[in-house]
């Protein structure tokens, strides 16, 4: 094996603990929001100037029109840690992977998406500060995280066929293209996705009283060109909201109905898929996800919104994401790695025999 092949293996186990890191980043932001810290530091990227949380004194002399809250400048600062951890971990996939771009079937363009991703998220940040918590920019901001662990997903799994198939990789047949269901999953997921952080930068998570009706009523008051003005003034403080009570019903009531019509496809790719072997147990899991994710939403209305619950409906988002994520991968590739699995035995150092 030589020196390039032997970091095959050390990508791979970095790539899963890319996957790992992201949702550790993932839920220290939204614990971040949840416990309103988005603004704990009113600058970017030091705190008061300073990349340690300063004293009181240090950060009225800096912003005097934003008094310090330490607690919530300390949880502002570790979310900022992990984050510029996690792009250190980008940084180092890529330049392990670098000698071996050039090489048929490697995913150097994987490594590279992830690369701009972990920038532009970055950005959002920043943005998400110096913008005073505008919606937008949150809600991209965790549609960012989202993506960037995807991304760390997608490049292990494709690095452990690499691993695999790295001899015999026009061997493989090409993977199965996206169907119409496929494709309705990936983009009813996006929005749900995208609605729930609608919901959580507007602050109207507890918008909707009561389950299953909303407020009392089962198409309660609604006001959608308030609730979905999406160029929504930029400059005032976001933190607790700008929008009245009938527009914050609406983007909660729209997150419900998002999450029945998703509910009702994964149900149909179950039915549609689940009678070929190896996306039983896939499929299974994305149900279970979504089955513990409606549970924790539901939760989360009748008891008001308690820090603990609301973090872990963040946790369910993310495991039906990886869910969903690995189904799709599963279905475009398990049967033909289980095929070319079983009949090329794998040597010590994970490269395939001829």
């Amino acid at each position: 094996m030589t020196m390039r092949e032997g970091r095959l293996p050390l990508l791979v186990r970095l790539s899963l603990v890319g996957v790992c890191f992201t949702v550790v980043v993932i839920l220290v932001g939204a614990w971040t929001r949840l416990s309103d810290a988005g603004l704990g530091c009113p600058d970017w990227p030091g705190c008061y100037g300073q990349f340690v949380v300063p004293d009181a004194g240090t950060a009225e002399l800096h912003t005097p029109d934003a008094p310090l809250e330490s607690a919530k400048a300390w949880v502002e600062m570790s979310h900022r840690y992990i984050a510029t951890a996690l792009g250190l971990l980008v940084l180092g996939l890529v330049w392990l992977g670098a000698p071996l771009r050039r090489e048929k079937g490697y995913p150097w363009g994987v490594s590279l998406a992830l690369l701009g991703m972990i920038l532009l998220q970055g950005a959002f940040g920043a943005y998400t500060v110096t913008l005073k918590l505008w919606p937008q920019v949150v809600t991209l901001h965790l549609l960012g995280g989202l993506t960037v662990m995807l991304l760390f997903l997608w490049l292990h799994l494709r690095l452990r066929q690499y691993l695999t198939g790295r001899s015999h990789f026009g061997w493989l047949r090409a993977p199965r293209r996206l169907t119409p269901l496929w494709g309705a999953a990936i983009v009813l997921l996006v929005l749900q996705l995208a609605l729930g952080g609608w919901t959580t930068s507007n602050y109207a998570g507890i918008a909707c009283q009561g389950f299953p009706t909303c407020n009392g009523q089962w198409w309660p008051d609604t006001d959608w060109s308030e609730g979905f003005h999406l160029t929504q003034t930029v400059g005032p403080n976001y933190l607790f909201g700008q929008l009245h009570a009938e527009a914050r019903a609406t983007i909660h009531f729209a997150h419900r109905l998002g999450a029945i019509v998703l509910g009702l496809l994964i149900v149909l790719l179950y039915w549609r898929y689940a009678r070929e072997s190896h996306m039983r147990l896939p499929l299974l899991a994305l149900l279970a996800s979504y089955v513990s994710q409606v549970a924790l939403g539901i939760a989360n209305v009748l008891l008001w919104l308690p820090l603990g619950l609301a973090l872990l409906h963040t946790a369910g988002a993310v495991m039906v994401t990886i869910a969903m994520a690995f189904c799709l991968w599963q279905w475009r590739h398990g049967s033909i790695l289980s095929r070319f699995s079983s009949s090329k035995p794998i040597d010590s150092g994970g490269i395939a025999h001829a």
